[in-house]
């Protein structure tokens, strides 16, 4: 089965379902699936349903949804679609990397694979989309990530950005604009972590320069020691 023989709804829900444990995450539950495309959770219930009867999650109550071997295929397929359309805006029509989720939402339901593969090769084959995060190649493989470590959580020392959360455009306008970017090479100066006497921002140093970096926005920074 293809990515173009299942609704929208249900390629939206199997690229969630998928991309929540992508970085490390924990599996995403009915609830989650509700807050995340702004519905019910009898909703998310009923899609639930009609993908378990297609063979594309196993569905067990009260548990979160497990993508099968189909739904894996077809939600790699969509992440490979919303990442090249994510990078073709971004580097051949100029969308700035804070612009480009929504516009890929929406494009990545209407591209076939075939323009989806031209794009791939006009692009010179990238391996990653603008935020660090890597792209399926054709054949559905996805190359395993570094070991990575959330800024908000970093210890002092040297690292490199690998990926950015682009869940946030406003972090992500922001953290540009600081030079914050996959491929900056940063000094973690404080952990940045929370409680108690801890601040409430991580601060690095990036080319020498000082930045303050709010620890909300820091949990969308992953790093990978140097």
């Amino acid at each position: 089965m293809r990515a173009g023989e299942v609704s929208e709804v249900s390629q939206d829900y199997l690229k969630a379902i998928w991309s929540a444990q992508e970085w490390g995450g924990t599996p995403m539950t009915a609830t989650e699936l509700a807050n995340r495309f702004g519905t019910t959770k009898a909703n998310v219930t009923e899609v639930l349903k009609r993908l378990d009867e297609l063979d594309l999650i196993v569905r067990v109550p009260y548990r979160p949804p497990v993508l099968t071997a189909k739904g894996e295929t077809i939600a790699v397929s969509m992440v490979r679609r919303h990442r090249l359309l994510e990078t073709f805006l971004v580097e051949s029509l100029g969308y700035g990397w804070d612009e480009v989720h929504d516009e890929a939402e929406i494009l990545e339901h209407a591209a076939s694979d075939r323009l989806v593969d031209r794009i791939d090769v006009f692009l010179g084959r990238p391996k990653t989309d603008p935020h660090g995060d890597p792209i399926p190649g054709p054949d559905g493989q996805v190359e395993s990530h570094a070991s990575s470590l959330i800024l908000a959580e970093a210890g002092p020392g040297s690292y490199t950005v690998i990926r950015v959360s682009d869940a946030d455009p406003e972090a992500l306008a922001h953290l540009a604009e600081v030079g914050v970017v996959p491929g900056a090479q940063v000094e973690v100066v404080d952990e940045g972590r929370a409680p108690a006497a801890d601040p409430s921002t991580a601060t690095v140093t990036i080319d020498g320069e000082a930045v303050e970096i709010d620890r909300a926005v820091a949990t969308a920074v992953y790093l990978a020691q140097r």
